[in-house]
């Protein structure tokens, strides 16, 4: 027999999981469905800043927040701006009344998984498809032949989502910029330099079409995107399996620079991870279809420069998880509800990520980054 699940989240992402929450104290239980093999079967990313009027939020909505401030990283809201010779044109430092603590994205989504029921997450479940019975009921398809059907379908499985083809035709365009990550551990002690030079929040290195993005991490090492305004091919191009010469073709771009900023490649621990940069259109929206919707990036990736994706990620589960407990026996009236605050509001966000991209990689940069901090003054 075919299982049914009256809601079914596909994605274990942190979207996901508050939507999960939210429901779950609200008296609503959901099944939530991940391809990954277990929580820990791959690291989840570096720092993230949760804002006071998003993610914070939804931590609120969640019971959660407590519980969050006791896992920001003190510090984490310094900010330092340098140009191509590592001069520093802007300091701001964290003085922990900010709006924006940051947090490790691992320790957020443990934080979340905890929260949950045991066994609320089916672990190593790859969804391949999805099509509608009707009646706003919807059957999905697993990766190894399982099927299971459900009254409320939830792509919350991100940019390259499975379930996003049921309500929009949209797909990520390549932005222009393409990120390498790069990890320099215990720089405290192997990476004194680098550490310095980095600061202990937000870090922007910039010049024209390309730059230095990093932070420290709660481990204690740094965590960098070496971003540049490449075509999209580029990556092709490079052996990424062969590190050193992977770390040659990155430096290539920044002859010139400062020997402080290119030692945080040639200093780097273990392989370079490339990381295109892709973006949903400004303004995707969809028709309302019975049964179905989406959130986070599934429902409005844009680029990074905004620092909004796991901020509104969160607030998209957490407003979706309130409107289903507001609307009781009506699943329609609470999706047009949480679709009508959905749009607008990601619309501005992407807009907003797309202007910010455009100034950090502008000729003349960092100075449009420069004068937009100035003008907040």
């Amino acid at each position: 027999m075919t299982t049914h699940h009256p809601i079914a989240i596909i994605g274990a992402g942190l979207g996901g999981l508050t939507s999960a929450r939210v429901l779950h104290v609200n008296g609503i239980e959901a099944a939530v469905f991940d391809l990954d093999a277990s929580p820990s079967a791959r690291t989840q990313g570096g720092m993230l800043d949760i804002h006071v009027d998003s993610g914070q939020e939804a931590l609120r909505a969640a019971g959660l927040h407590d519980e969050f401030r006791a896992i920001v990283h003190p510090g984490g809201e310094a900010l330092r701006i340098l140009d191509r010779h590592a001069i520093v044109h802007h300091e701001e430092i964290d003085e922990g009344d900010g709006g924006r603590p940051e947090v490790a994205r691992g320790d957020l989504r443990d934080l979340l998984l905890g929260s949950l029921p045991e066994g609320t997450v089916r672990w190593g479940a790859k969804v391949t498809g999805a099509h509608p019975l009707g009646g706003g009921r919807h059957e999905v398809v697993l990766a190894d032949g399982t099927k299971f059907t459900t009254d409320l379908l939830i792509g919350a499985d991100g940019a390259w989502s499975k379930v996003r083809p049921l309500v929009s035709s949209a797909a990520p365009a390549y932005e222009g910029v393409s990120f390498v990550e790069v990890h320099l551990n215990d720089a405290e002690t192997r990476h004194p330099a680098s550490a310095a030079l980095v600061g202990g929040g937000m870090f922007f290195a910039l010049g024209a079409g390309k730059g230095f993005l990093a932070h420290h991490d709660t481990a204690g090492s740094l965590h960098v995107y070496v971003a540049l305004k490449t075509a999209e091919d580029w990556i092709s191009t490079v052996d990424f399996s062969d590190t050193a010469a992977a770390k040659a073709a990155v430096l290539d771009h920044f002859d010139g620079w400062d020997a402080g900023l290119r030692a945080l490649v040639t200093d780097a621990d273990g392989e370079l991870i490339p990381r295109p940069i892709h973006a949903l259109p400004i303004g995707h929206r969809w028709d309302r279809v019975p049964g179905v919707t989406l959130l986070g990036d599934a429902a409005h990736l844009m680029s990074p420069f905004a620092g909004e994706g796991a901020n509104l990620a969160m607030l998209d589960g957490a407003e979706l998880g309130l409107a289903l407990a507001a609307n009781p026996g009506d699943v329609e009236a609470a999706l047009c509800t949480y679709e009508a605050a959905l749009f607008p509001r990601s619309e501005a966000s992407a807009a907003e990520s797309a202007e910010s991209l455009v100034l950090c990689f502008a000729e003349d940069s960092p100075k449009p980054l420069l004068d937009q901090f100035a003008s907040y003054r």
